[in-house]
């Protein structure tokens, strides 16, 4: 019944509310134009008797509509804006650069466009992320145990005191006291439901999570604490590895991850992740049916605590846990992504054995 195509009515309310939690599994086809979209299509609303609701893109095409030329919903989900990917990809080319609106105008984009993308698709502008990449040029030269000075001038900082706090600001320590010590480097991933933050050293991932989970700051004070380390911006071969799973988990083509993990947690919450893992994709468990797994028959809050506090989602799918009567519950990513990975997972499944 989860998994059940809603009514019209239900339907018609999320095409109104461009509710992400369809795209992907829902189109609906607008019979006074001729075009199928996507449910989150910033296109006028057509009324409710000119609409038609389909599970798949083939259906849309067997009744006759041809693919609507705005929401393009024949493209793959989640890509991100043409801006947003040209200016990521300089950003990489040249980290140390101190860009500004000028270098903006320069390549021919509006700055104001590109402050309002960048902040809708990944929360912070470019020039605060170009701010960010310098500064973890300077971390990666403290914890290669260079002097505070040579670290500053490596990130491009002509005052000393800029450099301090741009540190502080992303860490949350002094940088002479990160002098020598290991880093972990943390990375965006994009995905079809929104952007994940990656961390990791060279060996394993410590967290991945959604960048706009309001948890997330917390999360990454604790992974500092637990692992007396600091986090600055850059890419290892693990996260590398976690991105190109991701990628084929979100194409239906891989069911389980091998990316090496570090889990911060007690003794329980690690026997709770170890059980999620070996949930099936496609398939649900109560919080009761999880803790009954883990041997512990009677902590059911303590095992949905536990569940809450995985810091790897998908990878350890805490999202396959559901309320004893069917329902969605809690998910620290949003609801509508907890729906949309069981809705994905049920598709491939089904793909998979028919």
């Amino acid at each position: 019944m989860l998994f059940d195509l809603p009514d019209h009515d239900v339907l018609y309310r999320a095409l109104l509310d461009r509710d992400p939690a369809y795209d992907g599994h829902v189109y609906v086809g607008v019979t006074s134009t001729g075009v199928f979209c996507r449910l989150t299509c910033p296109a006028r609303k057509p009324n409710i008797e000119n609409t038609r609701f389909f599970d798949s893109v083939a259906g849309c095409f067997e009744a006759g509509f041809r693919p609507c030329l705005r929401c393009r919903p024949l493209d793959p989900i989640g890509q991100r804006e043409p801006v947003v990917s040209a200016l990521l990809r300089a950003l990489e080319h040249e980290p140390e650069r101190v860009w500004s609106e000028d270098d903006l105008v320069g390549m021919g984009y509006d700055p104001s466009t590109v402050r309002r993308t960048f902040k809708r698709q990944l929360g912070l502008t470019f020039l605060d992320m170009a701010r960010l990449r310098r500064a973890g040029l300077g971390l990666d030269e403290l914890g290669a145990g260079q002097r505070v000075i040579d670290a500053q001038q490596a990130a491009g900082y002509a005052s000393g005191s800029g450099f301090r706090d741009a540190v502080v600001r992303l860490l949350g320590d002094s940088p002479v006291h990160l002098r020598g010590r290991e880093l972990l480097k943390a990375a965006w991933i994009p995905t079809p439901i929104g952007d994940m933050l990656a961390v990791a050293d060279m060996h394993a991932l410590h967290l991945l999570e959604f960048f706009d989970r309001t948890a997330l700051p917390a999360e990454l004070k604790k992974l500092r604490e637990a692992t007396r380390s600091a986090i600055t911006f850059g890419r290892t071969p693990v996260i590398d590895q976690i991105e190109a799973e991701l990628g084929h988990y979100f194409a239906g083509t891989l069911q389980a991850f091998k990316t090496r993990l570090v889990l911060h947690g007690s003794p329980f919450t690690k026997a709770i992740w170890d059980e999620l893992v070996t949930i099936v994709p496609g398939t649900t468990c109560s919080y009761a049916e999880l803790a009954a797994q883990a041997g512990r028959h009677t902590a059911v809050r303590a095992a949905a605590r536990a569940n809450g506090a995985n810091q790897l989602a998908i990878v350890i799918p805490c999202h396959r846990v559901i309320g004893a009567n069917g329902s969605l519950t809690g998910y620290g990513g949003g609801l509508w992504r907890k729906d949309w990975l069981l809705r994905h997972e049920q598709k491939v499944r089904a793909a998979l054995t028919a």
